[in-house]
This record gives C-alpha cells, structure tokens and sequence, in this order.
C-alpha cells in the first residue's frame, strides 16, 4: 500500500530525516517509533506534500506521490491524523467532520461516511453540536480521527495518537484504531512515542533515532531486543 525508500527530509539545509525505508502492507497496521525529535512527524509531513523531500520515494498503491500536493495525496486515499489534532474548536463536531469529506463530491457517500464514524465514536453522536473546543482531550482524539475517516481512505497515518491523552483514554482510542483496521481493511501507519502501546496493535514496527532507522520488525522481535526493550518499553516484558 505504502512503500519509502531511502527518504531524506529536512528543514532547508538541515536534513533531519536520512535513508528511511519503510513499507505498509495493505490491510496491515505498521508503526514507526521513536522518541520526541526522532524524525516521525517530518516523515509524516513529508508523506503528505507538507514537506519536500530532498531525495527518495514515495509510493502509494505503486505509484508515485512525491512532490504531489496535500489535496491530491488524500485523493490517491490517505488520511491523515496529525500531531496535535489540529481541529476547527470554534465549530461543532458535525462541521469538523464534514470538512474531512471536502474531497467527496458524493453526497451519498459523505451520509454513509458519517454515519460509519458515528458507528465507531457514538460519543462524537451525542456532542455533534457541540463545539469542537469544548470537547475533552479523547474526545478531541476521536473527532481527529472521525475526520480522517470521513473521505474512505483506503492508507491512514496517525501521528502521535496517544499524546496528551489518559492511559485509559489511550486503550481506548487503540482498540478503535484496530477495529477500523480489522473491520475496514484499512492500512494504517502509526508514528508514536508510545512503542509498547502502538506494538500491541501493529503487525511491524520501524525504530527511529536521531532522523536514522534503528531497527525493524515484528513486535515479538523487537520485544526481544534488550537494547530496544530498555530504551523504548522500559522494564515490563509484555506485549
């Protein structure tokens, strides 16, 4: 579904992100770790046209989507839940929703949309008038990520998920993001600080430290890696 090879992104003459090969097989939920300044957000910017890349590829069903602008990458079908959230507080939670769909011109599909996203978030159901900004941190979480959802796409990237949220709140909004997955078949690439939280959905995992992969693998693998496990899992050995 997904395929980067050798990315390098930067910040002008600051390259920040250096060679990053990962892939997201489709149907699959893969995350990409790493600790604050790790390079996860520059490679998700990058993935949407919100940064240029300096050099490698990005490829989406196979075809290529360098360079491409933000409206037409969500049209190839990606979704986006960026870091922060980054919604409208002053409009309500049924307008935050719409504006995901502003790419679909079918009216029919933005009801069925809706009311797939209602389905999952029967929260956002109950506050639909409400304005965005008087929603609580999960809340906010889910609306993002109800947005997302709102034009069908068949690649979701989540960055940073869990941040800001209650552990409790945390599960919750993972076992959504694995329903969607199982249920939707869609493919889902999740960048996070919160490796043992994003291993015990993915099915793959890539390790970033300062702009560089570290290390790739399934979760058992990497749950494995003493040198992983101290620096990102701390002392619990569960998965």
């Amino acid at each position: 579904m997904l395929e980067i090879e050798q990315l390098h992104v930067g910040y002008g003459k600051v390259i920040v992100v250096r060679g990053l090969t990962i892939s997201v097989p489709s149907g699959s939920i893969v995350a990409l770790l790493g600790p604050n300044g790790a390079g996860k957000t520059t490679s998700v910017r990058a993935i949407f046209g919100l940064l240029p890349c300096v050099s490698g590829s990005i490829k989406l069903s196979g075809s290529l989507i360098n360079g491409m602008t933000t409206d037409r990458v969500i049209k190839k079908g990606m979704g986006l839940v960026p870091q922060g959230r980054e919604l409208f507080p002053d409009l309500s939670v049924l307008d935050n929703l719409l504006l995901g769909a502003y790419t679909v011109a079918n009216k029919q599909a933005v009801r069925v949309a809706l009311e797939r996203v209602l389905h999952y978030f029967p929260r956002l159901s109950e506050r639909r008038k409400q304005a965005a900004g008087s929603l609580s941190g999960g809340e906010q979480q889910m609306l993002a990520l109800g947005r997302a959802l709102m034009a069908s796409p068949s690649m979701l990237v989540l960055d940073e998920p869990s941040i800001g949220l209650a552990p409790m709140v945390i599960d919750t909004v993972f076992g959504i993001i694995a329903r969607i997955n199982k249920e939707q078949k869609v493919s889902i690439l999740i960048a996070e600080q919160n490796a043992r939280q994003a291993l015990r959905i993915a099915d793959y995992a890539y390790v970033l430290e300062g702009g560089c992969q570290l290390a790739e693998g399934t979760p058992a693998k990497l749950m494995e890696d003493d040198a992983i496990r101290a620096a990102y899992l701390g002392t619990e050995t569960s998965a």
